[in-house]
């Protein structure tokens, strides 16, 4: 949210969006014409009971319905084919070990799929498909984006890390594996982008939602750091 507030503030329109896990989640209700100050000031109103509905851990700890409810109210229950913006949610099907990319359809069913960490949230079964957090394979996916027309690239990783140390319960394990996996897939990827910004977010646990507020200002602070280099990509770009 901080990284769209900067780009905002330095009036760089934002044509296409691609997400995968938060990202998705994040990128979908921008796309709904919801600004970053009032997504913070929603974000600020909610906890972890709001979010989190969990079950009997079968497939997952987390049923994931009340992730699905709020975001079908944050994105008015819209399409992703019905946004301003060019929109793609990423999910991961396990099933058959490829990424599955969301173009059309309820925003907020697709947003269930992508934020599906596995062993956390329960998967999402779609006709033939298993569905799982697109961060397994697309963490940052440029790749997708760039194939929606985009001509400038800014990628945003915030990875799951936890600090050194901190590896305390089953969620910390679950986490730091996924991240482990996916930091040595995007590394073959993230030279597609034009710009990395990466705000270092590994003092902050996932489940910290009180942490709304410092999580705001490292992105938006990490990116008013890149804007130089930003406009002058643009710049070089148009001329």
């Amino acid at each position: 949210m901080g990284v769209l507030k900067a780009l905002d503030d330095n009036n760089i329109k934002i044509d296409c969006v691609a997400g995968s896990s938060a990202g998705a989640l994040i990128g979908s209700v921008y796309c709904c014409n919801t600004k970053p100050n009032m997504m913070k000031n929603i974000a600020l109103q909610l906890d972890r009971k709001t979010w989190l509905d969990l079950t009997v851990p079968k497939r997952g700890f987390i049923k994931g319905n009340c992730v699905e409810e709020i975001t079908k109210l944050l994105t008015g229950g819209k399409n992703i084919e019905d946004t301003n913006k060019k929109l793609s949610i990423v999910a991961t099907d396990i099933k058959n070990s490829k990424v599955f990319v969301f173009k059309k359809g309820p925003i907020y069913k697709a947003v269930r799929a992508s934020i599906s960490i596995p062993g956390i949230f329960v998967p999402v079964k779609s006709r033939d498909k298993v569905l799982v957090d697109g961060g397994v394979i697309e963490r940052v996916p440029v790749n997708i984006v760039k194939d929606m027309g985009a001509d400038i690239i800014i990628a945003v990783d915030v990875g799951f890390s936890t600090k050194p140390g901190r590896i305390n319960n089953v969620f910390d394990v679950i986490l730091q594996s996924i991240d482990v996996m996916a930091k040595q897939i995007l590394e073959n990827r993230i030279i597609l982008a034009d710009i990395v910004i990466k705000p270092n977010l590994s003092h902050i646990k996932p489940s910290r939602f009180d942490k709304v507020e410092e999580c705001f200002e490292i992105g938006y602070n990490e990116t008013i750091k890149n804007m130089k280099k930003i406009k002058a990509i643009i710049k070089k770009y148009k001329d």
